[in-house]
């Protein structure tokens, strides 16, 4: 009887409270029409530049876009003069909850001696940053203590800015392996399990996805091969068998998750490949059978090429067992892309910011054209393909009326100097400008 009671108390409550959210909505008045007007445009869908852009924004959704459009009245028009208007970039690999140090074991021991609600302080710092470098979407692929999870709330209520959050809560993968990180003495932390990512078995495996699930998690990042700044295991080998890839996998797309695999090794790869999953993570040593079989199954490389830069200008600052893998990685990790470019496996572009400071994602953009993926492409890359991967092409990913009102505006032309995408001269995020004129 007493259950029952609180259940109507409870429906009651929050009847009354949806009733009170909706009166002065329904009385507020039109939003006023926002006109970006810009020297170009960029279509991220066939990846061609127009002349004379313009987008008309209401409210938090895109109206119209094209070349000297009419002007609604009443509109405030933003004149950005000789830019380039494109969608809200996206970042399909971060950590936005840490920020690696030249002092490896400094970053460990903050991990143990930080309490959750102070390091979620410092997320909110990178979150504010990586908005401001124009990308307006983020896909967090593993975090602890459920930071990042707190961090997409947080953006989502307007307490905080950021850019809009998918996360994979914590990452799964083996006892041992790169999900369950340092080896701290079993007396000073108590070995993982599956609610912390960690799974041995099948079965297992199963359990720690449902946990990720159940406590919010919007994608599964799991660990088939080694990393690179983990102690234990080999940066290049498998760490979970065929049947709990299988399992992981098999158990994510039942929940209608998509599944990013962190692998550096190639046979690691082909197994995560056959288990079903939706992006290969990194890919440092990826041979060219492998990224023919993602074109043919539409599995998007995302290469994190700047993380490989960054250790491996770091490496010297490693423990050796890591300043190993990190030169290892960084020599190879950009080669892979350049064969991926030419085969034309799916890319999407992820940084692992994290690792390198968060704010200068867009240095990705930088590498993938020096590795020979045209400007075109590599914009492309950042939006709509971003878009098709984490499953959101309906909503970001391309300047299109009835999308979200995602839009950044760099310097010049950045089909002819990418690294224009480094200095956004506007950033609007669900209709609201956070950098630039308003």
């Amino acid at each position: 009887m007493m259950r029952r009671t609180m259940s109507k108390l409870c429906l009651a409550a929050s009847a009354a409270f949806t009733v009170a959210q909706a009166g002065p909505a329904e009385n507020a008045p039109a939003p006023q029409p926002i006109v970006l007007k810009a020297a170009h445009l960029f279509d991220s869908v066939s990846g061609k530049l127009t002349h004379h852009g313009m987008v008309v924004v209401v409210g938090n959704k895109i109206q119209a876009v094209g070349s000297d459009l009419a002007i609604p009245d009443g509109a405030k028009v933003i004149d950005l003069g000789d830019s380039t208007l494109l969608p809200g970039f996206i970042d399909a690999h971060v950590h936005m909850s840490g920020e690696a140090t030249d002092n490896w074991y400094a970053d460990f021991y903050h991990g143990v001696m930080r309490f959750p609600a102070e390091q979620a302080l410092y997320g909110s710092r990178n979150a504010k940053v990586t908005l401001a470098a124009g990308f307006t979407t983020v896909r967090d692929v593993g975090s602890e203590d459920y930071i990042a999870l707190g961090l997409r709330n947080a953006i989502g209520a307007g307490v905080i800015e950021g850019p809009r959050m998918l996360v994979s809560n914590y990452a799964v993968g083996s006892t041992g392996g790169h999900a369950d990180q340092a080896p701290f003495p079993p007396a000073l932390v108590a070995p993982a399990g599956p609610l912390k990512g960690v799974c041995n078995g099948a079965d297992q495996c199963r359990a720690a996805v449902r946990y990720q699930i159940k406590y919010g998690a919007d994608v599964i990042k799991f660990m088939p091969s080694g990393g690179v700044l983990s102690l234990s295991d080999p940066v290049d080998v498998p760490e979970l068998t065929q049947d709990e890839m299988n399992a992981i996998v098999s158990e994510a797309h039942a929940w209608g998750r998509k599944v990013a695999a962190h692998c550096h090794g190639d046979l690691a790869a082909k197994m995560a490949i056959a288990a079903g999953v939706d992006s290969i993570e990194h890919g440092s040593f990826l041979k060219d059978d492998t990224l023919q079989e993602m074109k043919k199954k539409h599995v998007y490389l995302v290469a994190t090429m700047f993380a490989g830069y960054w250790v491996g200008q770091k490496a010297d600052t490693f423990p050796p067992v890591i300043a190993d893998k990190a030169r290892a990685a960084a020599a190879h990790m950009q080669e892979t892309f350049a064969h991926a470019v030419k085969i034309g496996t799916p890319l999407a572009l992820g940084t692992d910011a994290a690792v390198e400071p968060h704010g200068r994602n867009s240095f990705e953009f930088e590498l993938m054209v020096k590795n020979g993926l045209p400007a075109a492409q590599a914009l492309m890359a950042g939006t709509a393909n971003g878009a098709d991967l984490l499953g959101m092409s309906d909503k970001v990913g391309t300047l299109q009326a009835g999308k979200l009102a995602d839009v950044v505006a760099v310097p010049g032309n950045p089909l002819e100097d990418i690294k224009a995408t480094a200095h956004p001269v506007l950033v609007m995020k669900d209709g609201v400008v956070y950098v630039g004129k308003t």
